[in-house]
């Protein structure tokens, strides 16, 4: 009971406690908040005072700032009105001097209405005067104005195209001769510079023999072995009394190649018979043909000419063994290119495409004697097959003026061939005539139908033609010999006459095993 008596007394005691520490605290917040009350009121009127001391002196300098601008306001103004007094000054001025140059004006215009009207009654004068002397000298000449005016129009028109004749004709003699000069001086130049050898072609070649026994063997029993080699090669071998040697002949200097090839190898193995001498000619066509690749090359090299097709180069190795008027034409053909390239140096032409078109300008002689058409178009279409350019197919095609040079490539190429066809000993018209009626005569031969070769032999006073036995029957080979016999008689002119040897032979090979 005790217990319970002290602890209602100690809650009354500490909510008496609380409600005092309340009192005491409310108190104090009253006396803060009148404080801070007193303080905003006080920088209220401070703030107040201080606004009102502000606005005063933002008054006086305003009231200062427009006394200011007054003041500059009147003294620009003041000075606007001097100028404007002393421009109305120089108007003034400028209309009095306006006024005096007005009468002025007015003065001459009076005294030159009056010049003009005395001037016209004079060229009133004047007119009537011309027209009676225009008519006196109507009356004088008898001719009338418009046609002593046509006169003198056309006298003038004469002299005018006299003078102007005169003037051109000078100009061109003055330029021909400078022009003819400078050509001189450069085709000599090219020419001093490019110093070429010519050796006359031949067409004959001697194969020396190590004794007079062994012609004997090279004829064989019945003229076997000689038969053999001039079927198979298409050349005359001529054997006489001349001291160990045989002339082998033939106009086509592959084919005489070829057979001097074989000819001498047969003669060096010493085994020879018509099985062996097949077998040697094959031999000597594979090395000529080695030969013709390595020329071709060597004059593409020669020439410093790259890019050329290789079936280009072969045909210009075939040169080697052709022959123009007895000018060998791979060396005539690089000694263009060397030509025409020197002298479109000295021009400040194009030296590369001008070396190009001097090497295969003859490009069509490799394989003219084969190819139907002449040498020029045979080489264009060549060149236009294996991808020449168009400034150098020109150049071939203008070379002999088939079609007018229209580059300077084309005519450097016309100038650099007649300089080296023109060199002294360089060539030989009949040589070439001669040659040209050879491979007139084998076109013949071949232009018949079942002919399988055809060579002309004995300087063009016998034509050889082998025929496919398959084709030609025996009873055919006679039609066939009289009908070459009456073209040749027909299209060629010929001292003397042609034989005509037409040979079929038919072989049966075997071999024992």
């Amino acid at each position: 009971m005790l217990c319970a008596i002290m602890a209602v007394v100690g809650l009354v005691i500490g909510a008496v406690v609380m409600k005092i520490l309340e009192d005491n605290r409310r108190k104090r917040d009253a006396t803060i908040v009148n404080n801070a009350e007193a303080e905003a009121l006080r920088i209220k009127n401070e703030a107040i005072k201080a606004a009102e001391n502000k606005q005063r002196e933002a008054m006086v300098e305003a009231k200062e700032a427009i006394l200011t601008a007054r003041n500059e306001w009147e003294k620009e103004e003041k000075e606007r009105r001097g100028d404007i007094q002393k421009q109305e000054h120089r108007l003034q001025q400028k209309e009095e001097n306006l006024d005096k140059k007005t009468e002025n004006l007015e003065k001459k215009e009076e005294t030159l209405q009056t010049k003009l009207t005395e001037l016209e009654q004079t060229r009133e004068e004047i007119e009537d005067i011309k027209a009676q002397q225009r008519a006196e000298l109507e009356r004088i000449s008898g001719m009338t104005a418009e046609e002593a005016k046509d006169m003198l129009v056309q006298q003038l028109v004469h002299e005018v195209e006299h003078e102007s004749a005169a003037k051109i004709k000078e100009a061109e003699n003055h330029y021909r001769e400078e022009s003819d000069n400078l050509a001189r001086e450069i085709i000599g130049l090219a020419i001093q510079r490019c110093a070429a050898d010519h050796v006359a072609e031949a067409t004959v070649s001697v194969v020396p023999l190590p004794s007079d026994d062994m012609k004997g063997r090279i004829i064989g029993r019945e003229g076997r072995n000689i038969r053999t080699l001039e079927t198979l090669t298409g050349v005359d071998l001529i054997i006489d009394d001349t001291p160990e040697a045989i002339t082998v002949s033939c106009f086509d200097p592959v084919r005489r190649e070829i057979a001097r090839i074989a000819l001498e190898k047969l003669i060096q193995d010493g085994r020879i018979h018509p099985a062996r001498i097949e077998e040697m000619v094959e031999k000597a066509k594979r090395e000529v043909d080695a030969t013709i690749k390595a020329e071709g090359e060597r004059a593409v090299f020669e020439t410093n000419v790259h890019g050329i097709h290789p079936e280009l180069i072969k045909l210009l190795g075939r040169m080697k063994y052709r022959t123009s008027y007895g000018q060998n034409v791979l060396s005539h053909s690089i000694e263009v290119a060397h030509l025409a390239g020197l002298m479109a140096a000295e021009l400040g032409g194009d030296v590369n495409t001008a070396k190009r078109a001097g090497l295969l300008h003859d490009l069509g002689k490799a394989i003219d004697h084969e190819v139907e058409g002449s040498h020029v178009a045979i080489g264009v279409e060549l060149a236009r097959k294996y991808h020449e350019s168009e400034e150098v197919i020109h150049a071939i095609e203008a070379h002999h003026n088939d079609v007018e040079a229209k580059t300077l490539v084309a005519v450097l190429v016309q100038a650099a061939d007649a300089v080296s066809a023109a060199r002294p000993g360089a060539r030989r018209e009949n040589l070439e005539n001669y040659i040209k009626r050879l491979e007139t005569l084998e076109g013949i031969g071949a232009s018949f139908p079942g002919v399988e070769k055809c060579f002309a032999i004995q300087a063009g006073r016998e034509i050889r033609i082998m025929v496919e036995p398959e084709k030609v029957t025996e009873d055919q080979m006679v039609i066939l010999a009289r009908d070459v016999a009456k073209k040749i008689e027909d299209e060629m002119e010929y001292p003397g006459q042609i034989k005509v040897n037409v040979i079929r032979e038919t072989k049966a090979v075997d071999y024992a095993k």
